[in-house]
């Protein structure tokens, strides 16, 4: 079971530690990572294993705003990503 993590926002030194973080905290494996500076913006997309995801997905966002509280954060299950990237 797997879920999207998506980060944005004004970029600064150790995001994508802190989100890894929260992650490893909530025993949420990361398994993907993309993440690109464009023009001082930090944007960043995760692929994570929640099988054995010790809270829930809101709990999970709450953490990871809780380390990265400036940024935009979006957790969701790979079942609802697919379906609103489905065409």
């Amino acid at each position: 079971m797997e879920a999207v993590i998506t980060v944005v926002g004004n970029d600064k030194v150790g995001i994508l530690a802190q989100v890894c973080t929260a992650c490893a905290e909530a025993n949420v494996n990361v398994e993907e990572v993309t993440q690109r500076i464009l023009r001082g913006t930090f944007a960043m997309i995760m692929l994570v294993d929640i099988q054995h995801m010790e809270c829930s997905l809101d709990e999970l966002k709450e953490s990871i705003l809780q380390e990265v509280p400036t940024m935009t954060v979006h957790v969701m299950h790979e079942d609802i990503f697919n379906s609103m990237h489905r065409i």
